[in-house]
């Protein structure tokens, strides 16, 4: 599979600078929790809103493990309690579902054909032990716009932040 097939599922007609945010669960979603995650991300998306007006939204469950949500800000602008309603959608599949959307300290790298998480304390473990590369592919859920969506959310550990985590990558 290529790993950039992703993108081919990203609204072609939203702005490069719609706004995103990636949820990343702690493991895998069975296809019946996808489909009722796919159920709970179109009704909400279908309802978005921010001041009364209606958000150009978009959502969708990437690699089974992902929930990424898209607003594009050029007709309507996403304000604070529009955000919110994303997280409380958020927070109820968590837990409807019985998982951790919200742990940042869990990394995310793609290992041996499937993705595989990584404690961000175990790093340097990881590297020492070639359990990662520079080359390994991880998963930047740091990004916040389409266009980093489409271009820096599958890059190699060597041209993420981690790098500055690693020791080895450091000294180089």
């Amino acid at each position: 599979m290529n790993l950039r097939e992703y993108q081919s599922f990203c609204p072609l007609n939203f702005s490069n600078q719609s706004k995103v945010w990636i949820y990343q669960s702690n493991r895998l979603f069975s296809i019946s929790e996808a489909f009722e995650i796919e159920t709970i991300l179109n009704e909400f998306v279908a309802n978005w809103k921010s001041h009364g007006a209606p958000v150009k939204g978009f959502a969708n469950l990437f690699f089974g493990q992902f929930i990424v949500l898209m607003a594009d800000e050029t007709a309507t602008t996403v304000g604070g309690c529009s955000t919110d309603s994303s997280v409380h959608t958020i927070k109820k599949i968590e837990q409807l579902l019985k998982v951790d959307l919200f742990n940042r300290q869990n990394l995310a790298f793609y290992i041996k054909d499937k993705v595989q998480l990584l404690p961000i304390t175990q790093i340097n473990y990881a590297w020492d032990n070639h359990f990662i590369n520079g080359e390994t592919i991880y998963f930047n859920n740091t990004i916040t716009t389409k266009e980093g969506f489409l271009n820096d959310w599958l890059i190699p550990v060597k041209s993420s932040w981690l790098k500055s985590k690693i020791k080895a990558l450091t000294i180089d």
